[in-house]
C-alpha cells in the first residue's frame, strides 16, 4: 500500500469513526430513545416492539464500531457492522422515497424532511469509503 493510499485510509477510518460515534451518541445522549423510536417507526417498516428494538439497538452499533474503527480495532468487524448500518438504513430510505413519505431521517434529531437525492450521494459516499477501506484493511493484525 503506498503512503499516499495510507493517509486517504487513515483519514477516512477516522472521519467516518467520528461521525458513526458522534450519530451513535447523539441519539443516545441528546435525542432520547423516546423520539428514535418516533423516527424508526415513521419508516413504516417494523412496529412495535420491532421499531423499539431496531432504536435501542442502532446507536450503540454506531458508537462502538465508530470507536473501534477511529482506533484501529478490529476494523473489519466495524466496517461490516457501519456496511450493514448503512444498508439498512439505505433500504429503509428507498423504500419511504418509493411511498412518497415526507419524513424526517431521524439520524441527528430535527434534521427536517428527507432531501432523498442527497441521501443517495451520501449512501454512495459511505459504500464507496467502506470498501475502499475494506480493500486497504489488512487481515494480518501484526504491524
Amino acid at each position: 500500500m503506498t503512503h499516499k493510499t495510507q493517509i486517504v485510509a487513515l483519514i477516512l477510518r477516522a472521519g467516518l469513526g467520528l461521525w458513526f460515534t458522534y450519530s451513535g451518541g447523539l441519539k443516545l445522549l441528546v435525542i432520547g430513545m423516546d423520539r428514535f423510536t418516533g423516527d424508526v417507526s415513521n419508516y413504516q417498516i417494523v412496529g412495535p416492539p420491532f421499531d423499539a428494538i431496531a432504536a435501542f439497538t442502532v446507536p450503540w452499533i454506531e458508537l462502538v464500531a465508530g470507536i473501534c474503527l477511529m482506533l484501529g480495532l478490529l476494523q473489519r468487524g466495524a466496517l461490516l457492522a457501519i456496511g450493514g448500518l448503512v444498508a439498512v438504513f439505505s433500504v429503509a430510505v428507498g423504500s419511504a422515497w418509493l411511498r412518497q413519505l415526507d419524513i424526517s431521517c431521524g439520524c441527528h434529531g430535527g434534521d427536517g424532511p428527507i432531501r432523498y437525492w442527497w441521501k443517495a450521494a451520501e449512501f454512495a459516499f459511505y459504500f464507496a469509503s467502506l470498501g475502499f477501506l475494506w480493500r486497504t484493511t489488512s487481515e494480518d493484525p501484526s504491524p
